[in-house]
C-alpha cells in the first residue's frame, strides 16, 4: 500500500472528526428521548424583563412540593436576559393528571430592598410536551416588578 500524502491524510481526518460529531450529536439527540420522552415531558422556562424594578439573584422550582430545580444568575447571564434570552430552567418527566408548580424568585426590589416572592400555577399533564414560562416584568404603573406563570400553547 503506498504511503499517503498529508494533504490526503488531513482530509480523511477532518472527514472522520465530521462523522464523530454527527454521531455525538445523534447520541445526544437518543438520549434525550430517552430521558425525556415527549409523551411525559415538562419544561419550564424563564424570561427577565423588569432591570427597572428588579434585580434577580434566583429562582426555585416545585412542583407538587418537591423542589425541582434552583438556579442562582450571574451577571452573564442576567445581561444575557436582559437583551431578550429565555432561560431553561427545567426539564423532567411527569405522569399525565393534575399538577402543581411554585416558583419562587429572589433578587432586589425597589429601593434596594431584599425581594422574595412566590408564584403558582395549577396545570393538567395531557400526553405530550409541556412548556411553561416564568415571566419576570417590570410593572410601570406599580413600580414594581410582576411574575407570572404561563402555559406555552
Amino acid at each position: 500500500m503506498a504511503d499517503k500524502d498529508p494533504e490526503t491524510m488531513q482530509q480523511e481526518m477532518q472527514s472522520l472528526k465530521e462523522k464523530i460529531l454527527q454521531v455525538n450529536r445523534d447520541l445526544f439527540i437518543l438520549e434525550e428521548d430517552l430521558l425525556f420522552p415527549s409523551s411525559t415531558q415538562v419544561n419550564v422556562f424563564v424570561s427577565y424583563d423588569a432591570l427597572e424594578y428588579f434585580q434577580l439573584d434566583g429562582v426555585s422550582l416545585k412542583i407538587n412540593d418537591r423542589p425541582i430545580s434552583n438556579h442562582l444568575y450571574t451577571e452573564r447571564e442576567l445581561k444575557a436576559m436582559n437583551r431578550g434570552a429565555v432561560q431553561r430552567l427545567f426539564t423532567g418527566n411527569l405522569p399525565v393528571g393534575e399538577h402543581e408548580l411554585v416558583a419562587v424568585v429572589t433578587g432586589v426590589g425597589p429601593e434596594g430592598r431584599d425581594y422574595k416572592r412566590a408564584v403558582s400555577m395549577a396545570f393538567e399533564k395531557t400526553s405530550g410536551t409541556k412548556y411553561i414560562e416564568l415571566t419576570i416584568e417590570g410593572d410601570d404603573l406599580r413600580k414594581q416588578p410582576g411574575f407570572r406563570l404561563k402555559q406555552w400553547e
